[in-house]
């Protein structure tokens, strides 16, 4: 390994010494201080001081590439999801069709056509559409062929179980969300911002308990479920409508009437239907298939809508989103598959909204209308402390405060328990458009950098359904919110703290591999707080990287050449490899009981000069004569220029392979 020399002789330690005993006798002599005294004794460095070299890492990055040009992108064609029109009444020509056609792979309609119930005239060199002869009874012999039969029937019995086992608050729940607005429904998921944002948008409903008989009509909700859009509400109207734009050229009806799939009422008699939304049950069957699920698209596209101006409650609303979902299920009223493929095409038509439709001349303005209102309405001043009190209420205010509950729910609803029947190997890829669904969340990213993200956390390979050429089906929006899922190049994240918001704090929970490297990069924080494993090292440039648990700098060498890396974890932060520290930086560890905050290498330390600041965990008071083992490897170079331990008097001890420090008062 390439090394650079410093010569440090006396320099890096004789001299912090002599100021520190300095400051001991000044405070014997001015009878006390809050500010730390520290002694230094032990093994003097060595006169020359070798540094080693940053990380190699692997010397390329990432890429997330599109589909084969052959595959049509949903971004673009999105005007083509229409029925009654002749020209987009096939899977080639129809977007809203295409993206959920792995359906074709479990169930063959009776035609491979939009016609349930439809015709169009001939247009140019498309021939007229007839109705099809599909009643929409299952088994009378006008329906279509199951052709994967483990995989249907397990979807009919999730629901035949999940309605017989349902209980009174899943009813309601069920109940409310089929006849109530959907975006008024998910906007719940904004949690100690919900009312904020029902105020801002004017939101109503007027369905708020289940009704007391079974004669209530379906869809009589006097409310109006977005809110008030455009210059009738001037404080949050553009922020309204582009909440309402995620709608546009996103009907689930052509995918209905090419597929002719039965809802799971009419294949089972075992599927307990909420007894209040009986009479909403369709009377025409040819013209009421169950895939997709309209209710369960549409949350998914106001929830992306709401996440994108409201980032702050991101993964939360989503899994409301997807709530929303299944909930379908336990009404009775949907099947697993109809869900999912109402997920997959309401991700793709809000991404196609903001990127090439309505919603991309207002998107900025959108954001900056939503974050000013709701940082009013919270008393709030910047995005960060918006942030906060975004997640300032407990489990029994915030029923989404638990983020791992959140993402095992999430996770769950995106394949409900569906064995693969595909290969499970394919490699990733990523929409064309995808990366602006993660726009506000992590803005500090490139685009490319963030398509990358959404294809190091995308779902394998395999699962029914979600195998459509784009890559719309395995997505995986809420861990794309925690970050990479993987360094498979080196990747540098340049944050800049005078942005405010993400673009100033961010925090990666996901469970990082790989083999490449990762730089901070600008002023601004990030913190990891997953069970890394990544390989290609970790380098300190500028700004803050926070360490939140023993396995958060992967494995390989840490370099801090710039800036402050906190060392805030549960136990003592691993280094697998050696660490090396340069003049003008700071470490930073939060120390606490069980080893916490301490930094152990297994390989050599080196340290340059810089600070060392020393905190205690909330809780760890440590005594006077309590020896704390601060940072140790296999061997140890070099000292701290100054160590800090505010309103402690401690000695600092070198050894040949770590520092101590002694309380002394």
């Amino acid at each position: 390994m390439r090394n650079l020399s410093i010569s440090a002789a006396a320099g890096i330690a004789r001299r912090p010494m002599a100021l520190s005993l300095i400051a001991a006798l000044c405070l014997v002599a001015c009878g006390g201080s809050n500010d730390a005294v520290v002694v230094d004794s032990g093994v003097p460095p060595t006169s020359t001081l070798v540094v080693p070299a940053p990380p190699k890492g692997l010397g390329t990055v990432d890429a997330a590439p599109l589909a084969a040009a052959s595959v049509l992108p949903y971004v673009d064609n999105a005007f083509s999801n229409q029925r009654g029109d002749a020209r987009y009444a096939t899977l080639d020509t129809n977007a809203g069709v295409r993206v959920v056609a792995g359906m074709l792979d479990i169930w063959t309609p009776s035609s491979l056509i939009v016609d349930a119930g439809q015709t169009a005239p001939a247009s140019g060199s498309f021939p007229a559409v007839t109705a099809s002869t599909w009643t929409g009874i299952p088994g009378d012999g006008t329906d279509g062929t199951v052709k994967n039969a483990t995989v249907h029937n397990a979807n009919i019995q999730y629901v035949v179980s999940a309605t017989t086992a349902r209980t009174p608050a899943q009813e309601l729940a069920a109940y409310l969300d089929d006849r109530r607005g959907k975006a008024y429904s998910i906007s719940d998921g904004m949690g100690p911002l919900t009312a904020a944002w029902r105020a801002a948008a004017q939101q109503t409903t007027t369905i708020t308990a289940i009704a007391p008989d079974a004669t209530t009509v379906l869809y009589n909700d006097g409310g109006n479920n977005v809110g008030v859009a455009g210059s009738a509400n001037a404080a949050f109207g553009t922020a309204v409508q582009f909440v309402a734009n995620v709608g546009e050229n996103a009907s689930t009806e052509p995918a209905k009437r090419f597929f002719k799939y039965a809802r799971p009422w009419r294949w089972s008699t075992g599927v307990a239907v909420v007894p209040a939304l009986l009479p909403a049950r369709s009377l025409t069957p040819a013209t009421d298939g169950g895939y997709i699920s309209g209710h369960s698209a549409e949350a998914t596209r106001g929830a992306v809508g709401m996440a994108y101006v409201a980032p702050q409650r991101f993964q939360e609303i989503l899994a409301r989103g997807l709530e929303l979902g299944e909930n379908r299920i336990l009404a009775g009223m949907h099947s697993p598959m109809d869900v999912i493929g109402g997920r997959v095409q309401g991700q793709a038509a809000a991404a196609a909204s903001i990127v090439t439709g309505s919603n991309l001349a207002i998107k900025t303005a959108a954001f900056q209308q939503a974050q000013a209102a709701l940082m009013a309405a919270a008393g709030v001043t910047t995005a960060a402390a918006l942030n906060d009190f975004a997640h300032s209420q407990s489990l029994a205010s915030d029923r989404f405060a638990d983020h791992a509950a959140n993402k095992a729910a999430y996770l769950r609803r995106l394949t409900y328990g569906f064995a693969p029947i595909g290969d499970t190997t394919r490699a990733a890829v990523v929409p064309k458009g995808a990366e602006v669904l993660l726009e506000t969340r992590q803005p500090y990213l490139a685009a490319d950098q963030r398509r990358v993200v959404l294809k190091t956390t995308a779902l394998a390979s395999g699962y029914p359904l979600l195998d459509d050429a784009e890559g719309w089906g395995r997505l995986n929006l809420f861990d794309a919110a925690d970050g990479y899922g993987r360094f498979a190049g080196d990747v540098s994240v340049t944050m800049d703290a005078a942005a405010g918001g993400f673009s100033a704090a961010d925090s990666w929970r996901n469970d990082i591999g790989g083999a490449g490297k990762l730089t901070k990069l600008g002023t601004g924080a990030l913190t990891l707080a997953g069970n890394n494993s990544y390989t290609g090292g970790t380098q300190i440039s500028a700004g803050v990287l926070r360490a939140a648990s023993a396995t958060a700098l992967g494995k390989g060498d840490v370099y801090l050449g710039g800036g402050m890396l906190v060392s805030q974890g549960a136990a003592t932060l691993a280094v697998t490899g050696g660490y090396t520290q340069l003049a003008d930086t700071t470490l930073q560890m939060v120390i606490g009981g069980n080893g916490a905050g301490r930094v152990r290498a297994t390989g050599a330390v080196v340290i340059a000069g810089g600070t060392l600041n020393i905190g205690f965990a909330p809780g760890y008071t440590p005594t006077v004569g309590d020896t704390i083992n601060v940072i140790s490897g296999a061997s140890l170079a070099g000292r701290f220029a100054t160590i800090t331990v505010p309103g402690r008097q401690v000695t600092a001890t070198y050894t040949a392979t770590g520092l101590t420090l002694r309380i002394d008062a």
